[in-house]
């Protein structure tokens, strides 16, 4: 429950089911890093990057995707925690959290498995809850193997590990990734999980995987370390993960001990987490209000709220101070979630809780590879998918500046920023050590 009663400000503590308390209403969102070596762990850019965002002022860092799984990574320069942790490698998530606390913020580790969006480039036959491949990628990825339930267990008992990894090494929580098409996302949609055993069929079933880790990993931690989840509101596909379906996996998820839920939605064939130009016309589906508003998911707020009174975090698209406001004031949000203006300006939250700024910092409006081409008669999906993986490249290269002490360079054009992306990953990829 939250410190405050009525109308929180962006400057109020909250404190969460476990007792944890959070020093403000701003957290950096998860980011994915790409900085590990090809052993998948931990460097001094790590340390540098999350230093640089402690300093900011945000009460709460979640981490980019920590995979429990070497073999299902989501890029190739992933952090992993797998199996037993050599003493250097304990050591430097240590720096790494030591350095995101020195100015007052938690920070969580969030926990992920890519399943059947691991590229080819890591893995040629991933594991999934079923053998459907996706509908995209123009072959970047291969068709999944089913999981047997052996294999289930494993996996379960690999986020618990990394939890306790987590822990052990000074972290304050851990959110699990059950968002943007990933493994857990990939076990409660219908779509991807077509399994007619105790692990698919009705939601209940869907949603163990999910639970299962909530309910093991919070035995195996201590009771303030603080266990939070990752849930798309939607999948945004016909048939598939629902936001009624959302709404009941909240509840549950109270029930198993979670401490917060951040909201998101999409996943790989529909990047609703990524979109970056809210001109887009297939995004006619928000309301007029939420794009005012300018967060993506804040639509699905109330309905979650009917379902559960776990602390809310809101993620993607705030780009107003009044903005974030009103979703604490008015929308029954408990926490702001900032991906990109953290990148471009790492103090932004203690400016924001300085009264400093109003407007943050964005560019992505202006990162539009051909300008001009998004009419409705244009092959938009193609063009969408390219804007958006074009601005991710951009923001990566943004994020390996800051972890190497630099200033982001805002000139940079997202073709070329694309271009220098697809080189790093296919060379952190190659790097990989089996």
């Amino acid at each position: 429950m939250s410190i405050m009663t009525n109308s929180p400000s962006l400057s109020d503590k909250l404190e969460l089911p476990c007792g944890a308390i959070l020093s403000n209403r701003i957290g950096k969102a998860a980011m994915t890093e790409g900085l590990a070596d090809g052993h998948n762990t931990a460097n001094e850019r790590f340390v540098r990057l999350y230093q640089r965002w402690g300093e900011g002022g945000a009460g709460l860092l979640i981490t980019g995707n920590v995979l429990v799984d070497r073999w299902h990574l989501e890029r190739g320069g992933n952090l992993a925690i797998v199996g037993e942790q050599s003493n250097t490698s304990l050591a430097m998530l240590a720096d790494i959290a030591s350095a995101a606390k020195t100015h007052g913020s938690a920070i969580w580790m969030q926990l992920n498995h890519a399943g059947r969006q691991t590229q080819k480039m890591v893995n040629k036959h991933p594991k999934a809850p079923s053998d459907v491949g996706l509908k995209m990628g123009n072959g970047r990825f291969g068709k999944p193997t089913p999981l047997s339930k052996d294999e289930i267990d494993n996996t379960i008992e690999a986020f618990v590990h990394a939890a306790r990894i987590a822990e052990q090494t000074g972290f304050d929580g851990v959110q699990i990734h059950a968002a943007h098409g990933y493994l857990v996302s990939q076990f409660l949609s219908p779509l991807s999980n077509q399994r007619n055993d105790v692990w698919g069929g009705s939601l209940e079933n869907r949603a163990k995987f999910l639970l299962n880790i909530i309910q093991r990993t919070r035995k195996a931690v201590s009771p303030g370390f603080a266990v939070a989840v990752k849930l798309n509101s939607s999948d945004f596909q016909q048939g598939g993960f629902s936001q009624e379906d959302s709404a009941r996996v909240a509840n549950w998820l109270e029930d198993v001990g979670v401490d917060l839920i951040e909201v998101s939605g999409g996943n790989y064939e529909q990047p609703r987490m990524i979109d970056f130009n809210r001109k887009d016309p297939l995004a006619a589906n928000k309301r007029q209000s939420t794009l005012k508003r300018e967060a993506y998911f804040l639509d699905f707020v109330p309905l979650m709220r009917r379902s559960t009174k776990l602390p809310v975090m809101v993620t993607g698209g705030f780009r107003t101070v009044s903005a974030m406001k009103t979703a604490l004031e008015e929308d029954g949000v408990d926490m702001i979630g900032l991906g990109r203006p953290m990148v471009l300006d790492p103090m932004v939250a203690g400016k924001i809780l300085a009264g400093k700024i109003e407007k943050l910092i964005s560019r992505d409006d202006d990162l539009i590879i051909g300008t001009g081409l998004m009419g409705p008669k244009s092959p938009i999906s193609f063009l969408r998918d390219l804007n958006a993986w074009g601005a991710l490249g951009w923001y990566y290269e943004h994020i390996y500046s800051l972890a190497d002490g630099k200033k982001p360079d805002t000139n940079l054009s997202p073709f070329k920023a694309l271009l220098a992306y697809d080189k790093t990953e296919g060379k952190a990829a190659k790097a990989l050590i089996r």
